[in-house]
Formats: structure tokens, C-alpha cells, sequence
């Protein structure tokens, strides 16, 4: 509207009425339109207005001037309607506008050779003078308009991109959640998947841990206090559990679970596991020293098929069944404070790394009369195998029990 304004003048002055009415109109025109858009906010109406007048105006003002010398190619301004209509309303919409602007390009063409407009005096001095003013003009608010645009975008940009890394975060988290509940091939699985998540193992191992006296322990520490051994000793496990690639599978109280073979097979799940019952057994011991508190745990082991899944739509689990689970409990709950109990078939899998105390065959519920073995320490790797049956030395002397 400023430069039009300079138009409207100059014009003027050189006598041009009809030509200095153009930019005149477009001024009043485009004041309206601005205080229409102020009180409706009606963005479009003004937007169409503004590139409607852009495109029309300079091709009259040319016409009136008398073809593209004269007017000095006055007609470049329409070029920034097309332009216009690319940056603030769209690709899509900028097409009809180009389209339009050519039109009118060669229409503009056609007249002058046709020789339908009349040129008007202008002296050459004048002439080239709105010709540097039309292109740098144009070309002034053409780069402002991308300039504007370009800004704009890079805004956009740096919104999105802060948007993402946001969402990143909270992704991150999230999976974070994920994997302290799941192992990390089943939450894969779970994003991917829907419907039951069910696998059948034919050879896997399960330990359950439980802390031995820590019933009547609660019963005499404060809530915090308790939590803190208790977390202490869990977060332990959970580091050994990490070590040998063994995973968690849940604690109920002062009860813990882990299983070797899931839910990736791998060929020394027991052995894997093994370790870790020794290892766990040294880290009740620390806490014991640290701590003052009488505490012992019982662990219990088994080898054998399982079945493995996802339960639950709302804090789900990833949980294990079968005989070997329950016979692992079994071990566990008929087993000796301190020791770490298995079943004859995962001493006949262990046998050949580990040492063992063979106890007398003890009645377990629900399974009847079974021989067990206490697993008492890792041989050496030079050792030869432990034959099956035989006792560990003078440790099998205090485990006589029935």
C-alpha cells in the first residue's frame, strides 16, 4: 500500500489520471478489506481480496499505459499474487493463480502486437526509471515474502522438532516401564502384535527364592526400614539376574522368581541359573552382616518344559506355567534355610559343573516321594564330574533331614 501510494503521486504529477486511479482504487479497496478482516477476522475473504486486486490491478495499469514499454512492465507486480497464494494459502491453491497471472501475461502479449492499447508519452528518462522501481519492487516483495515464509517454516520446524524430542522422551519412558515389566523381546512382540503373546518351551529353568523369618522381621521394623532391606536385596538379585541374561519373572512379597531359557533359549539356562542361586545366597549373607538382621533364604530349582505368556490387559505379566514351575516352588518351599534345593533332573543337568548334597527322598506335596540334591558350590574347571549319587564331603553331614 506504500508503494502504491508512490505510484498514485507520480502519476498524478505527470498527468496520467487513469493511470494514477488504479493504485488510487487499489488503496481504498484494500483499506476496506483490512477493516473488514479487523472486525470479522475472516482471514480467507481478505486473503482472496488482497490476490485478487495484486493480480488484476498491475495488468489494468499496464493496459491503461499502453502495452509493456510504455508502462515500464508494470505487470511484473502480479507476480506476486501466484507468489502470494504459494506462501500463505498453499501449493494446491497457488496453481490457479499462476495459471491466472500467465494468462494474462500472454493476453498482455497479444494486445501489444495486436496493437489494441495506445501508448502513452513517456519520456525515456521516465520510462527507465519505473523500470528499476517495478523490478526492484517486485523483487523486494517477493523476498520478503519468502523471507517471511522461510522464518515461518523454520519455526515450524523447530516446534516439531522440539514437539519430537518431547515425544522421544516420553517414549523412552515409556519403554523404560515396558522393559521393567516384560523382557525386551516380548515387549517388541506386543507393539507389533495383538492377541495372545504364548510360547511353549521344552527345556527351561526356574528358581523361586524366599526369605526365610522375614514374616516375624516385619513384624518388628518400621515400613521403611523394611522396604529398604527388602529393596536392597531384590535389587541385588535383579542385578544378578541382568549378569547371566536370566530373566525376572515377578516377586510376591519377599518371594522371587527367575527363569533361565526364556523367553530366548539359549543351551546353559541351568548352568546360568545355578550360578545365580550361589550368588544369591552370598548377597543375603552381606546384607545379614550389614544389617544385623537374622536372615536366611531358600531357594528351589527344577528343569524341564514350560509354557510362557502375557496375562492381563491392565498391569499385565509376563508369567510362566507347567509342572516345572510348580515343582521349582515345590523345591523351594520344602527346602532348608540357606540352601538351595533342586530336583534330580536338574542335577542330572548340572552335575558335571557343580557340586551337590544328595538328601534322604523327601515327601513333596503333590509329587510324592522325590530325591532331591542341595547344590552347594560351583567345581573348579579342571575338576572331573561329580559322579551321580555321590556325597559332597563333610557339608552332607548336617543335611540328614527327611
Amino acid at each position: 500500500m506504500p508503494l502504491a501510494a508512490v505510484w498514485v503521486v507520480t502519476y498524478w504529477i505527470l498527468g496520467h489520471g487513469v493511470a494514477a486511479a488504479i493504485p488510487a482504487a487499489y488503496e481504498v479497496v484494500s483499506l476496506a478489506a483490512l477493516a473488514w478482516f479487523l472486525k470479522t477476522k475472516r482471514y480467507r475473504f481478505f486473503r482472496t481480496s488482497q490476490l485478487s486486486l495484486m493480480l488484476l490491478l498491475p495488468f489494468l495499469l499496464q493496459w491503461s499505459l499502453g502495452g509493456f514499454v510504455s508502462s515500464s512492465a508494470v505487470m511484473v507486480w502480479a507476480f506476486v499474487a501466484p507468489m502470494g497464494a504459494l506462501a500463505f494459502a498453499g501449493t494446491r491453491q497457488a496453481v490457479p493463480w499462476f495459471a491466472a497471472f500467465a494468462l494474462l501475461t500472454v493476453l498482455s502479449g497479444v494486445f501489444d502486437a495486436a496493437g489494441v492499447t495506445r501508448p502513452v508519452h513517456m519520456t525515456p528518462g521516465v520510462v527507465t526509471t519505473f523500470f528499476v522501481l517495478n523490478v526492484a519492487g517486485v523483487a523486494v516483495v517477493v523476498y520478503g515474502t519468502l523471507v517471511y515464509f522461510v522464518r515461518e517454516r523454520e519455526r515450524a520446524m523447530a516446534a516439531l522438532d522440539e514437539q519430537h524430542r518431547l515425544l522421544k522422551v516420553e517414549q523412552d519412558k515409556s519403554e523404560r516401564l515396558l522393559l521393567n515389566v516384560l523382557p525386551k523381546a516380548i515387549a517388541a512382540r506386543l507393539r507389533e502384535e495383538h492377541g495372545v503373546i504364548a510360547d511353549a518351551f521344552t527345556e527351561a529353568t526356574v528358581l523361586f527364592a524366599d526369605l526365610v523369618g522375614f514374616t516375624e522381621l516385619a513384624g518388628r521394623l518400621d515400613p521403611d526400614a523394611l522396604v529398604a532391606v527388602l529393596n536392597r536385596l531384590f535389587s541385588a538379585f535383579d542385578a544378578l539376574a541382568e549378569e547371566r541374561g536370566l530373566e525376572k519373572i515377578k516377586t510376591i512379597g519377599d518371594s522371587y522368581m527367575v527363569a533361565g531359557g526364556i523367553p530366548e533359549p539359549r543351551p546353559d539356562h541351568a548352568e546360568a541359573v545355578a550360578d545365580m542361586a550361589l550368588a544369591m545366597l552370598h548377597e543375603v549373607r552381606d546384607v545379614a552382616e550389614d544389617t544385623g538382621f537374622r536372615l536366611a533364604v531358600r531357594i528351589g530349582i527344577d528343569t524341564g518344559p514350560v509354557i510362557a505368556g502375557v496375562i492381563g490387559t491392565r498391569k499385565f505379566t509376563y508369567d510362566l506355567w507347567g509342572d516345572t514351575v510348580n515343582t521349582a516352588s515345590r523345591m523351594e518351599s520344602h527346602g532348608v534355610a540357606g540352601e538351595i534345593q533342586v530336583t534330580e533332573r536338574a542335577y542330572r543337568r548340572l552335575h558335571h559343573r557343580f557340586r551337590f548334597d544328595p538328601r534322604e527322598p523327601i515327601h513333596v506335596k503333590g509329587k510324592g516321594m522325590m530325591r532331591t540334591y542341595l547344590l552347594v558350590a560351583s567345581l573348579p574347571a579342571e575338576a572331573p564330574p561329580q559322579a551321580e549319587g555321590a556325597v559332597g564331603g563333610a557339608h552332607a553331614s548336617i543335611h540328614d533331614h527327611g
